[in-house]
Order: C-alpha cells, then structure tokens, then sequence
C-alpha cells in the first residue's frame, strides 16, 4: 500500500470526519465526537474551529446550505470520504499486524 502524505489523521481530525456522517453544525459535531469516542476526546469550540478551518481548506469538508443563518453546517466531501476509509484502513492494517504478533 503506498503512504498517503495526509496520514494519519490526528485523533481530532478523525472524529470530526467520523461525526460528519450527516451535515451537522459545530456544537453537534462537538457533541457526537464526545460520544463516538465514548468521551475520551471532547474538543474545545477553538480547537474544532481550527480544524473546520483547516479541512475547509483540504477540501473534506464543505459548508452546506442551512435553514438556521445562525450556524453555519458542514458536511464530508468525497474526499473527506476517501481520506477517512484510507485512515481506516491503515489502522485495520496495523491491527491486523498486531494480532499475528
């Protein structure tokens, strides 16, 4: 499998893509990585700001068009997508590994 340079994403990263599974706002994506991470990870409105910011301009995520002008909503793009199962994928493979140990 050749590295992809955008990997691994950090925990944080990883989460807010994973909470993404639907268009969602900053307080929700906030909410739903505290409980995918069975609250191991809960991230402050400044460090989920910065990395909005930052995937924005990675292109996986994008904002979305919301009926509440007060929030603004975002959502994975396809290469948000693509980038996730590629995570994925590299750690099922380092569990793999693991197990044959």
């Amino acid at each position: 499998m050749k590295r992809n340079k955008s990997l691994p994403l950090t925990e944080t990263v990883f989460y807010i893509l994973l909470a993404l599974k639907e268009p969602m706002h900053g307080y929700l994506i906030m909410q739903e990585v505290e409980e995918l991470s069975n609250g191991d990870v809960r991230i402050a409105a400044g460090t989920l700001y910065g990395a909005i910011d930052n995937l924005l301009k990675l292109k996986y995520i994008k904002s979305v068009p919301s009926d509440d002008k007060r929030r603004k909503v975002y959502a994975r793009t396809e290469l948000g997508n693509k980038i996730l199962r590629l995570d994925t994928e590299r750690m099922d493979h380092m569990i793999q590994m693991t197990k044959l140990q």
